[in-house]
């Protein structure tokens, strides 16, 4: 039987590359997102190619509109199977300027909507005989920052935290959860980039979206029922490497 994916954030970038992976290995995949023109061009791509694939519009930073989600992932395909928590915002703003209104929009749809639509998919999840498995991308900048950076950095350390948390609370009901943490993953043009970019990698290259999807892919295996609670940081090595200014 073909599993049913939800991909948050699904219309562009790495979302957009994690849908296309699953899609053409059959799989049953929501494209989650706010965008609807975007969400439903992909959509129309996909039906094009016999694709399994259906846009669903949502704001994930509003808990009604992730029930909303979920209720229409099961009236479409029946199951849901597999979560991944892809959506997010950034907002590059002063710490003596940023507004409440900012902070709390990138708390809430970086965040607040890994909790809850975790929490709603989950309920749908332990009623499957197999159970099912969440993913949540995080980053990097988890553990390192550049200025500025706050609220990005805070939903994104919350992300690792609440992704543990959630192993602990869902394994009963055999639901995996795991986190992967991008470093550079250049989703614009790639040919643009410079040497230097990619020397500062062990890699020798900046990455590209279609490593983090096989790395949901390789965590959403079947098989794969003890990797849970971990964070899974995909960097090309950049995080690892000593780096001394002259």
């Amino acid at each position: 039987m073909s599993k049913t994916v939800i991909v948050t954030g699904g219309s562009k970038g790495i979302g957009k590359e994690i849908v296309s992976q699953y899609a053409v290995k059959g799989y049953k995949v929501i494209i989650a997102d706010i965008d609807e023109d975007t969400g439903k061009e992909l959509e129309k791509e996909y039906q094009a190619q016999s694709l399994l694939v259906s846009y669903i519009k949502a704001d994930v930073s509003q808990v009604s509109d992730i029930e909303t989600l979920m209720r229409e992932t099961i009236l479409r395909y029946n199951t849901i199977d597999i979560l991944i928590n892809n959506a997010g915002i950034s907002k590059w703003v002063s710490p003596y300027d940023i507004t409440v209104e900012e902070w709390d929009s990138v708390i809430s749809t970086n965040l607040k909507s890994v909790m809850f639509a975790s929490r709603e998919a989950a309920k749908y999840m332990k009623k499957n005989q197999y159970g099912g498995k969440i993913i949540n991308i995080a980053s990097t900048r988890a553990i390192m920052s550049e200025k500025n950076s706050e609220s990005y950095a805070a939903t994104k350390g919350g992300i690792i935290a609440i992704t543990h948390a959630l192993a602990a609370s869902l394994g009963e009901d055999n639901i995996q959860v795991n986190a992967i943490s991008p470093g550079w993953i250049e989703t614009g043009d790639y040919q643009l980039l410079r040497e230097i970019d990619h020397t500062q990698h062990f890699s020798k290259r900046v990455g590209k979206p279609i490593d983090v999807a096989r790395a949901c892919l390789y965590l959403t295996m079947d098989e794969n029922d003890f990797v849970t609670g971990t964070n899974l940081v995909i960097d090309g090595g950049m995080t690892k490497k000593m780096i001394y200014e002259e």
